[in-house]
């Protein structure tokens, strides 16, 4: 996306400094090939044919779907398409970086990872392209999601992972954090700050993340790249496209594809970006350099953030539980080329009963951010008797989301 961009990307800090960061000052954390990728500036960079091989085992190309039923209970003339991510093994987007930042680890001799997760489906993918590539993984899951989601854990074991509850007592950010309060329900700043301390005090460890960092959202463009030739296949043209956002990947890698034929003038469509009113970053957050953890152990990165302390309401979405917005994200939001909605969880829940009992699929609650704008901006359609065509990522199943389902439908969801 960088090769497109209208405004350079600010770069990364020292935060002693406030200097720009060097590569190589990265090296203890990150394999090179990906610091390589993550301050490119090349248009496209290759995937390896392990990596290719790996996706076609996962699924991909993923499919795209006409959400007719749904079309047919609003009575919008819209069209409605969504792009599955949530047929693979691990039930989500995530595989399609986990995968490659796995490969590049075992190509240069690493031997373990180390990560954080909210929800649990990053540390999921993480596990399980670990496993692929013969590498140990170890998992610091945010406490209130850790908690809430004991399917998620039991599959990161399955895949050989070990999982701790963050903040944990396994490092000293995480006895820290617990000191103030033995009960803290974590958030994923903490837990990045444990995988970071983690990697670096660990021989032969590297950190991986899930979000956020420009090859990550790099990574994820698979998705768009289909989109662009299945919607072609179905004779579409994107009016508006809606993805949800946490840390930025899964709406990024959708996107950014598209957005850069927006940017010639081959497409005039809307790109919207759907966050819980309980982490509004973009919406609430300022633009500014902040650190991408709790402890402040990361480069300084010009993003909207609500500040690296900020600790978000337990929302069942712990994907989108975030303080801050990937640096892309934030920088084409900023250049009026995305909008930004925040939406609170229970007109979420809302939205993904009504996908459930029209299209069949129980959606993850993250993705269900962008199923209740999909059906909003499907409403204005028919108000305004337009028949546009709206496509949004379906980023995650709900599978291992049950327990949140649960509270809803007893009335008991926050």
């Amino acid at each position: 996306m960088q090769a497109d961009l209208p405004a350079a990307l600010a770069p990364p800090l020292n935060p002693a400094t406030r200097q720009p960061i060097t590569p190589d000052m990265l090296e203890p954390i990150f394999p090179r090939e990906i610091i390589r990728q993550e301050v490119s500036t090349q248009k496209h960079i290759p995937i390896p044919e392990e990596v290719r091989e790996a996706y076609i085992r996962l699924g991909r190309p993923t499919p795209l779907y006409r959400a007719r039923r749904l079309e047919a209970y609003l009575k919008t003339p819209a069209k409605i398409f969504y792009k599955r991510e949530d047929l693979n093994p691990c039930g989500s987007h995530k595989p399609n970086t986990a995968i490659a930042q796995a490969y590049y680890s075992m190509k240069e001799g690493v031997g373990a990872l180390a990560t954080e997760t909210g929800a649990g489906q990053w540390g999921t993918a993480l596990s399980y392209a670990a496993r692929l590539f013969d590498l140990q993984c170890e998992v610091f899951m945010v406490r209130v999601s850790h908690d809430q989601k004991p399917g998620r854990r039991t599959l990161m074991n399955l895949y050989g992972a070990q999982v701790n509850p963050s903040p944990s007592n396994k490092t000293a950010v995480g006895r820290k954090f617990l000191a103030e309060n033995p009960n803290h329900p974590g958030s994923l700043g903490i837990a990045i700050s444990e995988a970071l301390e983690t990697a670096a005090s660990s021989e032969n460890t590297k950190y991986s993340l899930g979000s956020v960092l420009n090859h990550v959202l790099m990574h994820q463009t698979v998705i768009g790249q289909e989109l662009l030739l299945q919607l072609e296949l179905a004779n579409a043209t994107p009016d508006v496209m809606i993805g949800c956002v946490g840390g930025g990947s899964n709406f990024g890698g959708f996107s950014f594809p598209l957005l850069e034929r927006k940017l010639k003038g081959k497409i005039d469509a809307r790109f919207i970006a759907v966050e819980p009113s309980a982490a509004p970053s973009i919406t609430k957050g300022k633009y500014e350099y902040d650190f991408g953890d709790a402890a402040g152990m990361t480069p300084l990165l010009k993003m909207y953030s609500l500040g690296h302390a900020f600790i978000p309401s337990p929302i069942h979405a712990g994907g989108l539980r975030y303080h801050g917005m990937a640096p892309l994200i934030s920088l084409v939001a900023n250049q009026g080329l995305v909008e930004a909605r925040a939406v609170s969880q229970r007109e979420v829940f809302d939205a993904a009963l009504l996908f459930i009992r029209t299209e069949g699929i129980v959606p993850a609650p993250e993705s269900s951010h962008a199923i209740r704008v999909a059906i909003d901006e499907a409403l204005r359609c028919k108000k305004e008797n337009s028949p546009e065509t709206i496509v949004f990522n379906l980023s995650g199943h709900g599978l291992l989301d049950l327990t949140g389902y649960e509270q809803y439908l007893q009335g008991n969801l926050r």
